[in-house]
């Protein structure tokens, strides 16, 4: 995975109106979970703030990252756990991250790449990719930066789900009769397999 640095600011006020003036200023308040816990051993989360505009490289892309992100001077590996956006003007309204510890496994959505030249399509048929992301667990430094998918072997009419992937060190989370792809019979296609059956 690319790594992405950040810088984040300490960020003192709580609530709705302290995070309604950290985004007059331009700033989105994020939150930072993971190894950090409180008294009776619970998580316990790093208030902080981010520019926005530091953040869009981050979030409006098609890759993933393990962010860099340095706090008052600290700096830890983390991962974007959620993001709350305005429903209505779409900008960033919070963002939560999670600390990545080398020896635990963390859940990610990994981006989905097909490759190759379907059978199925050769013979006519329409290749559907229906899955553009699959959440996956394992260490941090196992998950790649996509999932390269090879569908040369797939004929007209058949599928890959969840199920029939396999890659070392990765577990499936996303449910397993998820369909990542599918070859469909084009009206072409019926055409000539009715044709060559005469």
């Amino acid at each position: 995975m690319k790594s992405f640095q950040l810088e984040g600011i300490v960020r003192e006020g709580f609530g709705k109106k302290a995070a309604r003036e950290l985004r007059k200023e331009n700033l989105v308040p994020c939150n930072l979970y993971g190894v950090a816990k409180d008294a009776e051993g619970k998580p316990m989360a790093q208030a902080f703030s981010v520019k926005v505009d530091d953040l869009r490289k981050l979030i409006y892309t098609p890759h993933i990252y393990v962010v860099n992100l340095t706090i008052g001077g600290k700096t830890v590996n983390a991962i974007l756990k959620e993001i709350q956006f305005h429903p209505v003007k779409d900008n960033i309204l919070h963002i939560d991250f999670l600390q990545i510890e080398e020896d635990k496994p963390i859940v990610m959505e990994v981006p989905v790449q097909l490759q190759g030249l379907a059978a199925g399509v050769k013979a006519g048929g329409k290749l559907s990719q229906l899955t553009r992301k699959l959440k996956v667990k394992a260490l941090y430094n196992v998950i790649p930066e996509k999932l390269i998918i090879d569908v040369t072997e797939l004929t007209t009419g058949k599928s890959i789900k969840v199920r029939d992937l396999n890659f070392e060190g990765l577990e499936f989370v996303s449910p397993k009769d998820a369909l990542v792809c599918a070859v469909k019979a084009t009206r072409a296609a019926r055409t000539t397999e009715a044709e060559a059956e005469k």
